[in-house]
């Protein structure tokens, strides 16, 4: 039995208007296939630091209240990652997340002692969104009072008993694994409230619940997709690892990264981001002594631009910590006493200084996830702003002895739950990374990657995509001197403009006009009005009788009614007053011919009240007062309902692009087109790429298409499209589809392009966005301003059967 229905098209919907992120996207079709079963369900997600779990949470809430649910927790592990969820779902909030329609009520631990809130509380239409941190929630002991466990005189009992008794409670658990391995006590605070369905969310989930685990997404996956940072471990090959000498030259890195980040963000007209040092100390004291160095003129220079965050650490700190991402923070280094190891979530830690066993457990889950959002949420192709820092200056040797703890915490030795099916306990270790080293002529080390086994993540074929680098300090500070002279990426010589017919969609009201109201709607409305009205004049007697004890009793007596006297009008006058009013409802423009229809609806209308307008003795006809004021109301309503059943009609409009968008920076991270694949990387060396570079997800399908076009006679020009282009085709969910490539070929035909691995070729979502995109060819081609357009989907079998040329693609393709 189901209680909760799995709408693939719904998820879908949510997932376009949030723009989630294809492993998000898939974690959440996953999470409410299996919670749906009608049976107490607990899932859990493993997902990698920096992928976006608040995205998820915001689906499932969306999801679960569009399908009736109206009683959903998120637990949260303390305070920090509780306000921070609470500022997701406060609107006017700048951590606010967009695109849900849902809006529940909030309910915290601030406010659901509020009479109007405990009214809520028992309203069965009013959906209501919880956030507590799991302390709140835990059974009060004899020293120690909870809130929600106090009877509430506004809820009619404790809110926790309240939550107990909701039959439909889903409970979102943030870091799910806090309610397992720390205390008996969390496990018991969440699970004793017996919900429907218990969603559990991590990046380290406890070895009691791999069995739980439903899907999975690691860390090598999202580095591989672009979704967050690249990893560097720095290291000094001169075996100078003392503290002083790490803290110095992690600050010449973070002033390198700070002059990369303004340069690119001035170039692009973007909101300019100051990158922050992160360093994580053993104690109070270590952390202070590590303040005060930094603090020095030949370091930070400066103690207010260096913030101290410890368990003593004042409020003015903590407000300081929070708003370290503004364009005026002050802050450009952050020194931890292992506080900060969840929950901190910012975007731009540009360097980390571990001041512990570089191969330990919370590097990667703790200190390294704290680092790995990018600053502008997208990798931009600039290595000082793609990947983060962590300046080990542990000996070459020892990195390398640990490198296998590194590259496990990042790959786990284990098959990725990407289907949703819970890994087996009897997996056989296979070989996660292969290690390719750069050696120069003199035998020392240049760069190190760790490199992921050939795999497919969201339906492509990935293989070879960097995970980890290894670099020596001196060559991260050269390339990294590159990345602060910005470079524009331009068109090649004699490469043209290509202008982008975007087709828009702007729902608007039908127009309204009294055309609307035909002649047999206005009589049958008159006819209601066919004899006049009487107002009646109300007669009453006082009576006065005795009662059996002598007394006397006076009451009320109806007596019989006649009609009352009232002001008799002309029918020319009525039909004035009809006209008018039906114009003064301010339904329609002021034209003649909405002129004309009003004359034609009210003659219409007093035509079925018995009344000739038109004919010559109107002044000799007369209504009264009260039968004309109600036929008024009468004509009214019939007016205003014609006009609020009105249809909803979507109007298309072309806006042009031009294409490619300009200026954009020329990416430093660039290799050679027959380099061995890395999905993301830029390759170079293209013939008629109308831009000299271009990167790619893919290698199977918009790989393998870029050489198919750059060798063809039939094409002249191809351009791969970024997000930034703007050249989208909107979809009827309001979502946005972003095709691969635009190309031109000889005849002048723009060719609009999309490759798709072949599992993803039937999924409803690709074949809708297939279908938009061929809808959208027509309607320009018919417009005629814009020349001749074709749109070109092309499985990846397609790609393969084409053997390398482009009239074969299209063959292969049925196009």
């Amino acid at each position: 039995m189901t209680w909760l229905t799995y709408d693939p098209s719904l998820i879908e919907e949510i997932s376009s208007r949030m723009d989630l992120r294809a492993p998000n996207r898939a974690a959440v079709h996953k999470i409410i296939e299996r919670i749906s079963v009608d049976d107490f369900t607990e899932v859990v997600c493993d997902l990698a630091t920096g992928v976006g779990k608040t995205y998820i949470t915001a689906a499932l809430i969306e999801y679960l209240v569009v399908q009736g649910i109206r009683n959903v927790l998120v637990v949260t592990p303390g305070k920090t990652i509780q306000d921070k969820t609470i500022a997701n779902f406060s609107p006017g909030n700048s951590k606010y997340i967009a695109g849900g329609n849902a809006s529940p009520l909030l309910v915290t631990a601030d406010n659901f002692a509020r009479g109007q809130v405990g009214d809520a509380l028992h309203e069965r239409d009013v959906p209501k969104l919880f956030v507590f941190n799991v302390q709140q929630l835990i059974r009060p002991t004899l020293n120690m009072s909870r809130k929600v466990r106090t009877l509430d005189e506004f809820i009619g009992s404790d809110l926790y008993s309240h939550l107990q008794a909701a039959g439909d409670l889903v409970i979102i658990a943030d870091e799910h694994h806090v309610y397992r391995n720390q205390a008996e006590k969390f496990s018991a605070a969440v699970r004793d409230l017996r919900p429907r369905a218990l969603v559990g969310l991590t990046a380290t989930p406890d070895p009691a619940d791999e069995r739980k685990v439903i899907y999975r997404y690691t860390l090598a996956e999202a580095i591989a997709d672009g979704l967050v940072k690249i990893p560097v471990i720095v290291y000094r090959q001169d075996g100078h690892k003392d503290l002083q000498t790490q803290l110095a030259d992690a600050c010449h890195l973070l002033r390198i990264k700070a002059a990369a980040y303004k340069t690119w963000a001035a170039g692009v007209q973007e909101r300019p981001v100051h990158p922050v040092l992160f360093v994580v100390c053993q104690t109070v004291e270590d952390a202070t002594d590590v303040a005060n160095r930094l603090a020095s003129e030949e370091m930070i220079g400066s103690s207010d631009a260096v913030l101290l965050i410890t368990s003593q650490s004042s409020d003015e700190a903590l407000a300081a910590l929070a708003g370290v991402e503004e364009p005026d923070s002050p802050v450009r280094a952050v020194v931890s006493v292992d506080k900060l190891k969840e929950g901190w979530d910012v975007k731009n830690i540009g360097v980390i200084v571990a001041l512990r066993k570089l191969a330990s457990q919370s590097l990667t889950e703790q200190i390294l996830g704290r680092g790995l959002r990018l600053p502008y949420g997208r990798r931009v192709g600039v290595p000082m702003l793609d990947q983060v820092d962590l300046v080990a200056h542990d000996s070459y040797k020892r990195l390398l002895d640990q490198k296998d703890a590194l590259v496990q915490r990042i790959m786990p030795l284990r098959d990725s739950t990407e289907a949703g099916q819970p890994p087996s306990s009897h997996v056989v270790a296979k070989p996660a990374t292969q290690v390719s080293a750069e050696v120069t002529e003199h035998g020392s080390q240049g760069t190190l990657r760790f490199i992921t086994p050939a795999r497919v993540v969201d339906g492509e074929s990935v293989d070879g995509a960097a995970a980890l680098i290894l670099q020596e300090f001196g060559v991260a500070a050269v390339e990294g001197e590159r990345d602060t002279v910005y470079r524009v990426l331009q068109r090649k010589p004699g490469a043209p403009q290509i202008t982008f017919p975007r087709r828009e969609q702007e729902i608007l009201p039908v127009h309204f006009s009294l055309s609307l109201v035909s002649d047999a709607e206005a009589r049958a409305a008159g006819a209601a009005f066919a004899v006049e009205i009487e107002i009646p004049l109300v007669r009453e007697a006082l009576n006065a009788h005795r009662t059996i004890d002598g007394s006397i009793s006076v009451r009320r007596e109806a007596q019989e009614s006649t009609s009352a006297t009232q002001q008799w009008l002309p029918l020319s006058q009525v039909q004035s007053d009809l006209e008018s009013r039906v114009l003064g409802l301010g339904l329609v423009p002021e034209e003649i011919s909405e002129w004309n229809a009003t004359k034609r609806v009210v003659s219409a209308f007093l035509s079925g009240a018995g009344a000739d307008a038109s004919s010559g003795s109107a002044d000799e006809v007369a209504w009264g007062a009260e039968r004309a004021h109600q036929a008024t109301q009468g004509l009214s309503a019939l007016i205003q309902q014609k006009y609020n059943t009105r249809k909803l009609q979507p109007r298309y409009v072309f806006r042009t692009v031009t294409l490619p968008a300009e200026p954009r920076p020329m990416p430093t991270d660039v290799i050679d087109r027959y380099e061995p694949f890395e999905r993301g990387r830029w390759y170079s060396g293209w013939t008629k790429s109308v831009l000299p570079v271009a990167a790619f997800d893919a290698k199977t399908t918009e790989f393998r298409l870029a050489n198919i076009m750059d060798a063809s006679p039939k094409i002249n020009w191809w351009l791969r499209l970024r997000l930034d282009d703007d050249a989208y085709v909107e979809l009827d969910t309001g979502g946005r589809y972003y095709p691969d490539f635009v190309a031109i070929d000889v005849d002048g035909t723009h060719w609009l392009i999309e490759g798709k691995a072949d599992k993803d070729v039937q999924r409803v979502d690709v074949q809708a966005k297939k279908a938009a995109a061929e809808e959208w060819a027509r309607f320009v081609n018919d417009d005629g301003r814009f020349g001749s357009w074709r749109y070109l989907f092309c499985s990846e079998t397609a790609i393969k059967n084409s053997r390398g040329g482009w009239d074969a693609l299209l063959v292969a393709a049925n196009a």
